[in-house]
């Protein structure tokens, strides 16, 4: 049975938040890189705090340079960056646990923060919001061209999401998707040749007829 990295009280099932202390345990996380400061401070500035952000390299099989606010903590990630950081801090995946994805959203939830939109630390256009994952619970702030930034606590969330099986599932739903799209593909084709069988034309010509004669008639019925 798991504990509490805290008290190391016995951790219930499905849950990372110790009954006892409420203190929240990354269970057989390496979430914490060790890291060094690179560069105080950068051109990039945190959307935030409107402060410099400084450059942090992680320890990892291959070093990964992400920038970091040092008032607020928040974190820039380059395209891809995420998905490093998330491959290298959880490994041996293989079930999906909802019901330990729906309480680590339920226990991160932030009830009383306020829907707003940053600028970009790099070009200082204003950001989308985007669900990260499906059903990860985590809502980034997200520049098409240069990244992705997070704000406290939210990377911890992702990697505790993809330890209960939230990548998995979000594999699972994007395989889902495609299937879907490719069966649509294929039932349009379909439907355009019956169309054209029964006609005997072309089927976009055949629309084209139908609606110069439902315009005509139209016409008729005004004048």
């Amino acid at each position: 049975m798991a504990r509490c990295t805290s008290c190391s009280a016995p951790l219930p099932a499905n849950t990372n938040r110790c009954l006892y202390c409420n203190s929240r345990s990354d269970v057989d996380l390496h979430a914490k890189h060790p890291y060094r400061v690179e560069k105080s401070a950068t051109h990039r500035i945190c959307p935030n705090c409107d402060k410099p952000l400084q450059t942090i390299r992680l320890k990892m099989p291959e070093p990964l340079f992400i920038e970091r606010c040092q008032t607020c903590f928040g974190l820039f990630f380059d395209k891809g960056e995420i998905e490093a950081v998330l491959q290298n801090s959880v490994s041996n995946v293989f079930d999906i646990n909802r019901e330990h994805i729906d309480n680590i959203n339920k226990d991160r939830f932030r009830k009383h923060q306020k829907i707003r939109y940053v600028k970009c630390p790099e070009c200082r256009r204003h950001m989308n919001r985007v669900n990260f994952g499906n059903r990860s619970g985590v809502v980034v702030d997200q520049c098409i061209v240069h990244g992705i930034w997070l704000d406290s606590g939210e990377l911890t969330h992702l990697l505790e999401w993809k330890k209960a099986g939230g990548q998995l599932l979000h594999q699972q739903h994007a395989e889902e998707l495609e299937k879907r799209q490719k069966q649509k593909q294929n039932v349009l084709p379909n439907a355009k040749t019956d169309y054209s069988a029964k006609t005997g034309g072309d089927f976009g010509s055949a629309l084209d007829v139908d609606i110069v004669a439902a315009v005509a008639g139209l016409l008729d019925k005004l004048f």
